[in-house]
This record gives structure tokens, sequence and C-alpha cells, in this order.
């Protein structure tokens, strides 16, 4: 017996997992030929990088549509305040502004599979840089394991963004850009759609979006996405998945493992005047989501629930 345990511990890599079995990223390969061969755990592909965090929607909502967005990052330690933005000058993963102010992007270029790592490796890098310098790229760690951002931050902490209307935040204040990096801002400035951040009871990760022609509402939703297609089949059924007049629901995309639904909205209208009827939307959600434990789904409800489903993309 303590020869055959020990055979099974030697044909297990470093990190646990046996080089005969499917890699954990999905792609179909033994994990010795793919991820195994080199690339390490931190290589591996993860589906859904902010599980676990109270933070995760509005975490997605930053990396993948907020244009301009900053707030400051609930660390479990350290003397230095690090600040997350959306996007940095030049993409840039990890930036210290001239007044010292240290911040790490999330709209970034990566180089690992999982984004919280990347992240955590930013924020490492934040807490001992020197003004003025800044990361451009994040790459990956060939030494001791960085950890994710789920071991820097308190894990139970909500955050607010702090939603800016232009880039002016890259230049410390009081000082006005010149040269290059004004019109690097002037370039940034002019690609951002108008955005804001619902406020009301129970509205967490919802954001109307002006892109022109009409506005629209997105909103990170925190359920297993099979689960939450059926609240909102139920809904879709009785005819109750949309914000009121001026509204239809128009689809819905995958983005690092959650599901983002997505609401057409009459232009006309502020976004605050959106926000009571998101919340009475997000009320009768949460009704249907507590009914599914005592009634299954009919079979119109099976049929909404299909159509909903040929709505959808996934972006990440």
């Amino acid at each position: 017996m303590a020869k055959r345990t020990a055979v099974k511990k030697a044909a297990e890599s470093a990190d646990g997992i046996n080089p005969r079995q499917p890699c954990p990223c999905g792609s179909g390969k033994r994990y010795k030929a793919c991820h195994g061969s080199g690339g390490g755990p931190a290589d591996v592909l993860v589906p859904r990088p902010f599980e676990g965090l109270a933070a995760e929607c509005e975490l997605i909502a930053l990396r993948e549509f907020v244009p301009s967005a900053t707030v400051r990052l609930p660390l479990r330690e350290g003397d230095r305040e690090i600040t997350l933005a959306t996007v940095l000058p030049m993409a840039a993963a990890g930036l210290v502004r001239g007044d010292g102010v240290a911040f790490v992007g999330l709209q970034v270029q990566t180089r690992s599979g999982d984004i919280s790592r990347d992240v955590a490796r930013a924020v490492l890098w934040a807490r001992q840089a020197k003004t003025g310098e800044a990361l451009p790229v994040v790459g990956v760690d060939t030494g001791a394991d960085p950890g994710r951002l789920q071991d820097l931050v308190d894990p139970d902490a909500e955050i607010v963004p702090e939603l800016k209307t232009d880039f002016a935040w890259w230049m410390p204040p009081d000082n006005e850009p010149t040269g290059d990096v004004a019109l690097s801002l002037e370039r940034a400035n002019a690609a951002i759609l108008p955005t804001e951040r619902l406020d009301a009871p129970g509205v967490r990760a919802a954001y109307w979006v002006d892109a022109g022609d009409k506005a629209h509402l997105r909103w990170v939703r925190p359920e297993p996405e099979e689960k939450l297609l059926a609240a909102m089949a139920r809904l879709s059924h009785r005819g109750e998945l949309d914000l009121g007049e001026g509204s239809r629901y128009a689809g819905s995309f995958r983005a690092h493992g959650l599901l983002v639904p997505v609401w057409d909205l009459d232009r006309e209208l502020h976004a605050r005047e959106w926000a009571t009827p998101a919340q009475e939307l997000g009320e009768r959600l949460e009704a249907a989501l507590a009914s599914l434990d005592d009634e299954p789904l009919a079979e119109a409800e099976r049929r909404a629930r299909d159509g909903l489903r040929g709505r959808q993309i996934t972006l990440r």
C-alpha cells in the first residue's frame, strides 16, 4: 500500500494535478501536454477570477464596460493606499502618479489565464514603486507565487466606484497636460460613452450607458447562470422582464463567469429615472429566484428560457 501511494504521489505534478488528467483549462489535452508542460498553475484559465469577493460584480463591470472610474482597494494590510482604475495611460497595469498616488488598472492586457493573479501582481508592484514609475504589462511571475486578489483584499468588502466624465484624474490636481500627454487625454476622453451607476436599494453593479442612438442598462448579476435564466424566463413569460415603458430586454452576455443582462432604454430619460424601475425589477427577479425552489418551470416558461438563451454571447 505504501509503495502504491508513493508511486501515485510521484505521478502528480508539483501543483497536485495528475499529468494524465485533462488540463483544468478545458483545452481537452492532458495536463502534461498543456499547462503542465511548463506553464504552471498560474497559466490555467480561470473562468471566474473574482469568485469569492463581495465586490465580484462591480469588478467585472469595471473590467469590461465602465469607461472611466476609480475606487480604493480594500486591502487587508499595507501602508500604501492603492486605487483601482478602469484604464490608465497607455493601458498600463500600474502607475504611481506625480503626487504619489498609486493606481492599478483593470482594463489591461493580461499574460496569464487568471486576471485575479495579474491584478495581485500589479498591486504588489504598486506597493513598492516610486513616484512617476509605470508598469506597462504584468508579466508571468517565474518566482514565488504572488497569490491572488482574494489573498490581498477583504473578501466581504463592497466597493462603490467613483465614475468620472473624463480622464483628467490621470494627472495630479492643478496639473495641466501638454504635448503628447494632452493629445492622449483628448483621444481617451473622446472615446468615453456617458455612463452612470444606478443608485437604489438592492441594486448593485447596474450601469446606465448612453450609446448614442439609444441607452442601455447593463446589470452584472451574481447568481449561477442557469438559475438566473430560469428566473428571467419566469418573468419573461409573465411580461415582467422589463423596466416599464420605454424599455425592452435586449439580451445578455457572459463575462468572467457571470451573466450580464442588457436592456434597451429610452435615452430621453435621465439615468436616475431608471433607478426605481431597476429596483422594482430586482425585487421581481428575487421573488422569481425564490419561487424556483418550490415551483419548477412550466413548459411555456422553458420555451421562454430557450428564447433567452438564444440571445446570449460570451465576452470572457
